[in-house]
């Protein structure tokens, strides 16, 4: 099924659980995110899926069936055969399961349906090149040029505080590869029309960013290969210090407040950049 054993492991405990609790509503499971895109980290990715149902999915057995699951790193949203052709933007929610719990109004956006069209990985039903799945480039580029700012933008600003939940979080691993790969992972869709990956970004970025940036992008990149940089804690994030300070030093910073100053310096250009590419097209 897929190349990583612990997918492999999360997917088939999922399936039996979803046909033991609703026998027959999954028809269709298809992954997206790192595990489709050939960067799945055991530590530090959740497994992304799409679960297909003939009809929407009755809130209360999705319910059921992520209970059964507790806190499994799996994460994603049910829709139907029909929303696969739709513009998601015309669907307005669905159930989306995440850190154990469901929605069930889960936003959706062009992202979830343009991976699975180009990406998507088939753990049960037909290969996604034989569905009939939605993709309109021009949508998922308004998307992305929206989400620059109504997302990034302002985690960025609320970041520029050191004081505040962000500004802090920033501090540590697991934000500096959210903010850095995330915004190069938009300034590559503007540029190609495709999805990638959070390493595929990093590349991506040394690649296309002056190398004023590359530091910080090598730092990303350092993280994510190193895979520890799960969700942070307070006693996480005081381990990490020895990142900086520790013996030998494995952080390319001296400190968490050169490398966040540098985190967020970064992605206030990439958003400038991407922005541009968009007015451009």
């Amino acid at each position: 099924m897929m190349s990583n054993p612990k997918v492999d492991a999360i997917v088939e405990t999922y399936l039996s659980v979803a046909d033991a609790e609703a026998p027959g509503l999954v028809e269709g499971l298809y992954l997206e995110g790192s595990a489709a895109l050939g960067d799945y980290r055991p530590g530090a990715s959740d497994v992304d899926f799409v679960a297909v149902t003939a009809a929407e999915a009755p809130f209360e057995v999705v319910e059921r069936i992520h209970a059964r699951l507790g806190a499994y790193p799996f994460e994603g949203y049910y829709l139907t055969w029909d929303d696969l052709s739709k513009d998601p933007a015309e669907l307005g929610t669905r159930p989306r399961a995440h850190a154990g719990k469901i929605n069930p109004r889960g936003g959706l956006n062009p992202v979830t349906w343009h991976t699975l069209a180009q990406n998507g990985l088939t753990c049960r039903g037909p290969k996604p090149d034989e569905l009939d799945i939605w993709h309109d480039p021009a949508a998922l580029a308004a998307w992305t040029d929206g989400n620059l700012d109504r997302y990034w933008r302002r985690l960025v600003a609320r970041a520029s505080h050191l004081a505040s939940p962000w500004g802090l979080a920033c501090l540590g691993g697991y934000n500096t590869v959210w903010v850095v790969t995330g915004v190069a992972r938009l300034h590559y869709t503007l540029a190609t029309g495709e999805i990638t990956s959070k390493s595929g970004a990093g590349q991506y970025a040394l690649a296309t960013f002056p190398e004023r940036w590359h530091r910080v992008v090598n730092e990303a990149l350092r993280l994510r290969e190193e895979d520890d940089t799960a969700l942070p804690t307070l006693s996480g994030a005081v381990s990490g210090l020895s990142e900086h300070f520790g013996t030998p030093r494995k952080s390319l910073y001296g400190s968490p407040f050169e490398r966040r100053r540098d985190v967020l310096a970064f992605a206030d250009q990439a958003i400038t950049a991407a922005h541009e590419l968009y007015a451009a097209r």
